[in-house]
């Protein structure tokens, strides 16, 4: 009977098993590529012996709303300006976003060019909305 609802719903197991490697492979991909992430009630403990806060979102978005004395960098602006962030190499860097999904590739970018301690802040400005923490607009 178990055999027979099983090879009846068989799209129900395929589902089932993509859903949970999904699951799985995204934590390990992350602690491959060294990326970190830190929630937003947790960055100031990460960033108590300084460092600095990136803002990778569109101007638009960063306009809208950002973490006080936070950087501008877009993605492609980091590439171009990479010599701003010299000085923070053996430092923190946060990196932000909207949602949280154009920040792992900086932090990615940043690791590759020699930077050491480099987070990303899980769910983004979304998160930090979320927590009532303080945002500068403009």
């Amino acid at each position: 009977m178990t055999l027979d609802f099983i090879a009846n719903n068989w799209y129900l197991f395929v589902a089932l098993a993509v859903v949970l490697a999904a699951l799985i492979m995204d934590p390990i991909r992350q602690h491959a590529s060294g990326v970190r992430k830190v929630s937003p009630l947790e960055m100031p403990q990460v960033l108590r012996d300084g460092g600095v806060v990136v803002d990778v979102s569109e101007g638009g978005d960063y306009k809208k709303g950002h973490i006080p004395k936070a950087l501008h960098m877009t993605l492609k602006t980091m590439r171009a300006g990479l010599g701003k962030l010299e000085k923070q190499k053996k430092k923190v860097v946060v990196l932000v976003c909207q949602a949280g999904n154009k920040a792992p590739a900086a932090a990615r970018y940043l690791l590759k060019n020699g930077f050491e301690n480099v987070y990303v802040l899980a769910g983004g400005m979304m998160a930090w909305q979320k927590e009532n923490l303080p945002v500068e607009k403009g």
